[in-house]
């Protein structure tokens, strides 16, 4: 993890998941978000499933790696439904999956549910080689419940652990952070997302313990720490 003292604009845009999850608007926004992922070197462009084809056009040639949110916003699709949308958008090249998980199954003592939905993604993205996400939509929960998905995702072999869509009634908090980074322990990836928009946000977030920042305010988060340095 890196220290916010002397962390580079390079280095920070190497931790933001630059986003565009919007259900609506013309092809525009994803190419500006494509060709500031290029400009930038953010780690991925996080995006729905149908604009995977066209992410993956775009960022050709590039690191920048093409994320799909899988049962997004609500997590609420059957197991079926989102194994089917996890292979369908690594066949069609994104290179890390966001899955929410199934709140209301968690909620109700569903362990079983939520974890072999868990163990599904990170089998199939780590025979492709991609990498794996659980949203927990923390605003949703109790601290208890987020560190049981927390501890279903480690014995899933998920990569990361991640807060929030962005849609749900709070966005990431640096106490969650710390709580999930405590409960899966250092090597295991923690997403700090949803309302993160400032520089000083970013950086509580990883003094909390976040190794990636999922925002739709990556350019301008940069170009922060850009004047902060000079």
């Amino acid at each position: 993890m890196y220290d916010v003292e002397t962390i580079t604009p390079a280095e920070l845009a190497g931790m933001i998941d630059h986003t565009f999850l919007k259900p609506f608007g013309g092809p525009e926004p994803i190419e500006k978000l494509c060709a500031e992922a290029r400009e930038y070197g953010f780690a991925m462009v996080a995006i729905n499933p149908s604009e995977v084809t066209r992410c993956v056009e775009l960022l050709k040639g590039t690191k920048v790696r093409v994320g799909a949110a899988i049962s997004f916003p609500l997590g609420q699709m059957t197991s079926a439904a989102k194994a089917f949308e996890i292979r369908d958008a690594i066949d069609k090249g994104a290179g890390e999956i966001d899955m929410v998980q199934n709140v209301r199954a968690l909620q109700a003592g569903n362990d079983a549910l939520v974890f072999a939905e868990l163990k599904d993604m990170a089998d199939v993205c780590r025979a492709r080689g991609v990498i794996s996400k659980v949203i927990l939509e923390t605003c949703y929960l109790t601290d208890e419940q987020k560190v049981r998905t927390c501890e279903l995702a480690v014995k899933a072999g998920v990569d990361f652990v991640k807060t929030s869509t962005g849609f749900g009634t709070a966005g990431a908090t640096a106490a969650d952070i710390a709580l999930m980074r405590r409960t899966v322990g250092p090597e295991m990836g923690v997403k700090a997302a949803g309302g993160i928009r400032t520089l000083e946000s970013a950086f509580e977030m990883i003094r909390a313990g976040a190794t990636r920042i999922g925002t739709s305010a990556g350019v301008a988060i940069v170009e922060e720490l850009k004047q902060l340095r000079c």
